[in-house]
C-alpha cells in the first residue's frame, strides 16, 4: 500500500477517494448565492430584540435609531462610523480610544423614561385612574454618574426619582437629587444600619421626598430612635414578601422565602408598634418585588391584585397617610426577539401592556374596597438602562478544530505495525465508501499514535502527521466540526459577567459585512487564561453564532471584525471584576445631532490601564515602575536605550491590558535587547508616555 502524503496529494493516492485536494471552505449558513441587510436583519433577529432602536442600514452597518420609533430617517446614526471616529488615531481626526468599547447613547435613555410614562400615562387616562405614575430607577442596576444625572434630568418633569440599597447608593442619590423635582421620590431600600438610616433622615431634612422602606423587622426600632434624636418625622414603607411568585431564575427574590421583605405576622407587628409610638401616620408606601423579567401579565396581574389587597388592608388597620404603591422592578425585555414569556430571555408583553395591567390590577382592589387610588411607583431599571448601551469589541483570530495543513507529511513506513494497520483499515474503508467505519478508524489510529508518543516510540513530526492525515479525513467525508473559534479582544468577565455567572445570553451580532452572507459558524474565545472565557450559547437556542471569514492576518478583506453585544446596559459594568487584571473598557457618550455625520461624541473616556487594576488588587505602580527601570539599568547600555526603556514601561502601566492591534517598532525592539530586556512596544518611538501618572485618561472632545 502506498504512503500517503498531504503534500500535494493527486486524489487517486487514496483509492474510492473522498479526500479533497484542497482543503473545504466553512460551510455556508445559508445555500443561496445572494443576500441582503434584511437577511441578515432576519438571521440575527434585529427585528424582534432591536426594535425600534437597532436596524441594519443599506451599507450593512448596524445603525442606532436615537429617538426609537420617532426617529426621522436622517436621524440615523451608523455604529462603523461612531468606532471610527474613536478609534481612528489623533493623527488622523479620531479620538485614539482602545477597544473593547461601550457606546452609550443617552437620546435611546431619555426615549425608555418618555416610553414608560406615556404608558402609564395613557393606562391611567384610558381606565379613569385618578391619580398618577411617578417612577423611581434603582442605581444599582448601573450607578454610571452621567446615566444617573441623565436620568434625573430627564425625569425632572414627570418626577421621575432615583431608589438606593446601600450607603453608597444613597449618598449618590441625594447628591443627583439635588438637581432633581421636589417631588421626586428617593426610594431606599436594602439592609440598613444606623448609618444608613441618618443618611436617609438627613435626606429628608435636605427637603428630599425620601422614604426608608423597611426591609427587616429590626429596622423599626432604629427608624424610631433615630427620627426622634433627629427631630426628622420620616416617611415610612413597608416592603411585604407576597405569595405570588415566578418560577424562572430570577423569580427566586420573591415569595415567602424571599431574602426580602416582611410577612404577614410581621406586618401587623409593625402597623401596632408604629401606632404605640405615634408614628403611624408615617406610613406612607407599601413596596414588593414579583422578581426581574416578569414573563406575562397575567403572573404581574397576580402579584399586583395582591399587593393592591395588601394596600387596602393597612389603610383598614389605621394607616390613613398610605398614598403609594411601589410595584418594583419586573419589567422585562425581550433579549432573544422571541416575544415569549417561556424563558428569561423574553417578555410576552409590550410597554403599553405592562401598564395596562398595572394600572387596571390597582384600580379594581381599590374601587371594591372603596379605598382612593394611590400613586403607583416603579423600579424599571433593566428596561430604562439596557438599549442605551452596546459594547463594542473585535475578533482578532479565527481557527478550527481540525487542522488540514499543507507542509506536514504523513510517510507510513516510519510508522509501527499496528499504526499501519490501522491505516490500512481505515484505507479498505475509504474505498468501501463507509464513512462510519472511517470515523471508527481514524479514532482507533489517533489514539494509537499518541499512546506510542507517551511511550516515547513516536515523534512529534509523526504525531503531527497522523492529526493531519485525520484531520484531513474527517473534513473530506463530512463528519468535522465545521464550527470555528473566533478569539475576541475582550474579557467575558469584565464586560459579560451575567453570561459566567448565571448564563444570561445577550444578543451578539457583526456591526458590519451585513449585506454579505456569513459563510462560518464561530464561537467566542476570550483574553482570558480561564477554560470559561468562552461564549458558546447564543440567543435562538443556538451554539455557534453565524459570522464571516477571516484572512490569516486576524481581519477580513475591509478590515478588522467589529462585533457589538446589545442590551447590557444594566448590571454588566457594575458587576464585572478583573479576571486575569483585563479591566473595563473604554466608554463613549454619543448625541445625535444634525450635523453631517449625524452624531457628536460629548464625551470619551479611555479603559482602564494597566496602572488602575494593578491598583486595585493593591499594588503600586509607581514603585513597579521604578523597580523594573533600576533593573533594567543595571542591565548596561547607553543612555538613549535607557530612555526608550523608560518610556517602553511608563506606556505598559498607562496603556489597556487588551491586546493593541498596532504593529510594534524594530528600533525599541533593539533597544531592549541591547539592555538583555525581552520587551517591546510601539508607543516609545513617537515619545511614549513618561509622564509617571498611571490612571485612565479624559479624552477632552471639542
Amino acid at each position: 500500500m502506498p504512503a500517503l502524503a498531504l503534500v500535494d496529494t493527486p486524489v487517486d493516492a487514496f483509492p474510492g477517494t473522498f479526500i479533497p485536494a484542497s482543503p473545504i471552505s466553512a460551510t455556508p449558513v445559508v445555500g443561496s448565492c445572494h443576500w441582503s441587510t434584511s437577511l441578515s436583519a432576519k438571521l440575527y433577529r434585529i427585528d424582534g430584540w432591536g426594535a425600534p432602536y437597532f436596524t441594519a442600514n443599506s451599507s450593512g452597518n448596524i445603525s442606532v435609531r436615537p429617538h426609537g420609533s420617532n426617529t426621522l430617517p436622517h436621524q440615523d446614526i451608523d455604529l462603523m462610523q461612531v468606532v471610527k471616529e474613536v478609534t481612528d488615531p489623533k493623527s488622523s481626526g479620531g479620538l485614539g480610544l482602545q477597544l473593547p468599547l461601550i457606546v452609550r447613547f443617552p437620546d435611546v435613555l431619555k426615549n425608555r423614561l418618555v416610553c414608560l410614562q406615556s404608558a402609564f400615562n395613557f393606562a391611567i387616562k384610558a381606565q379613569r385612574y385618578e391619580s398618577h405614575y411617578q417612577g423611581v430607577y434603582p442605581v444599582k442596576c448601573n450607578q454610571d454618574r452621567f446615566i444617573v444625572e441623565d436620568i434625573v434630568e430627564f425625569g425632572l418633569k414627570s418626577r421621575f426619582g432615583l431608589e438606593a440599597g446601600s450607603k453608597p447608593e444613597i449618598l449618590l442619590a441625594m447628591s443627583c437629587l439635588c438637581k432633581g423635582n421636589r417631588d421626586a421620590f428617593l426610594v431606599c431600600n436594602g439592609f440598613k444600619d444606623a448609618e444608613y438610616i441618618s443618611l436617609a433622615l438627613l435626606g429628608k431634612k435636605l427637603e428630599l421626598n425620601t422614604v426608608i422602606v423597611l426591609e427587616q423587622e429590626e429596622e423599626l426600632d432604629l427608624v424610631i430612635n433615630l427620627s426622634k434624636k433627629m427631630n426628622v418625622r420620616p416617611v415610612i414603607g413597608l416592603r411585604a414578601k407576597l405569595r405570588t411568585k415566578h418560577s424562572g431564575h430570577f423569580g427566586s427574590t420573591s415569595g415567602e422565602k424571599g431574602k426580602f421583605g416582611l410577612t404577614a405576622i410581621q406586618i401587623v407587628r409593625v402597623v401596632r408598634k408604629l401606632g404605640q409610638v405615634g408614628m403611624l401616620d408615617c406610613l406612607e408606601l407599601l413596596h414588593f418585588h414579583i422578581g426581574s423579567q416578569i414573563p406575562s401579565t397575567a403572573l404581574l396581574s397576580d402579584g399586583v391584585t395582591e399587593a393592591a389587597q395588601l394596600y387596602c388592608e393597612l389603610i383598614r388597620l389605621g394607616a390613613s397617610k398610605m398614598k403609594v404603591i411601589d410595584i418594583g422592578g419586573g419589567l422585562g425585555i425581550d433579549y432573544d426577539g422571541s416575544k415569549s414569556g417561556e424563558s428569561d430571555l423574553s417578555v410576552a408583553y409590550s410597554l403599553e401592556q405592562y401598564a395596562t395591567a398595572v394600572v387596571e390590577s390597582v384600580r379594581l382592589v381599590c374601587d371594591q374596597k372603596s379605598v382612593k387610588h394611590p400613586v403607583i411607583c416603579s423600579e424599571s431599571g433593566r428596561a430604562i438602562v439596557s438599549h442605551h448601551s452596546v459594547l463594542i469589541f473585535e475578533a482578532v483570530s479565527a481557527s478550527q478544530q481540525h487542522e488540514t495543513p499543507s507542509d506536514i507529511e504523513f510517510l507510513l513506513e516510519s510508522y509501527s505495525e499496528e499504526a499501519q494497520g490501522d491505516y490500512e483499515n481505515l484505507y479498505l474503508a475509504a474505498k468501501r465508501g463507509d464513512h462510519e467505519s472511517c470515523l471508527l478508524y481514524v479514532d482507533q489510529l489517533k489514539q494509537r499514535c499518541v499512546q506510542e508518543f507517551k511511550e516515547g516510540s513516536l515523534s512529534i513530526d509523526q504525531l503531527a502527521g497522523v492529526d493531519g492525515l485525520c484531520g484531513w479525513v474527517v473534513k473530506a467525508i463530512g463528519a468535522s466540526d465545521p464550527v470555528l473559534t473566533y478569539n475576541v479582544n475582550l474579557s467575558v468577565f469584565t464586560s459579560i459577567p451575567d453570561f459566567w455567572g448565571i448564563d444570561q445570553l445577550f444578543p451578539i451580532v457583526p456591526i458590519h459585512r451585513l449585506e454579505q452572507r456569513p459563510v462560518a459558524r464561530g464561537i467566542l474565545s476570550d483574553l482570558t487564561c480561564d477554560s470559561d472565557g468562552k461564549i458558546d450559547k447564543f440567543i435562538g437556542g443556538e451554539s455557534s453564532l453565524p459570522l464571516h471569514e477571516m484572512d490569516n492576518d486576524g481581519g477580513c478583506s475591509e478590515g478588522r471584525y467589529y462585533l457589538g453585544m446589545f442590551l447590557g446596559g444594566a448590571y454588566e459594568e457594575a458587576l464585572g471584576g478583573v479576571h486575569n487584571l483585563f479591566g473595563g473598557p473604554s466608554v463613549v457618550r454619543v448625541l445625535q445631532s444634525d450635523g453631517p455625520r449625524g452624531f457628536e461624541v460629548t464625551r470619551a473616556v479611555m479603559g482602564q490601564s494597566s496602572a488602575d487594576v494593578l491598583r486595585a488588587m493593591q499594588h503600586e505602580p509607581e514603585l513597579m515602575i521604578q523597580t523594573l527601570k533600576d533593573r533594567a539599568g543595571e542591565g548596561g547600555g547607553d543612555e538613549e536605550n535607557g530612555r526608550l526603556v523608560a518610556s517602553c514601561l511608563d506606556h505598559s502601566f498607562n496603556n489597556m491590558p487588551y491586546l493593541s492591534m498596532e504593529t510594534s517598532t524594530n528600533a525599541l525592539a533593539a533597544a531592549v535587547s541591547n539592555l538583555g530586556v525581552c520587551y517591546s512596544d510601539e508607543a516609545a518611538a513617537n515619545g511614549g508616555n513618561s509622564s509617571g501618572k498611571y490612571g485612565n485618561g479624559l479624552i477632552s472632545v471639542d
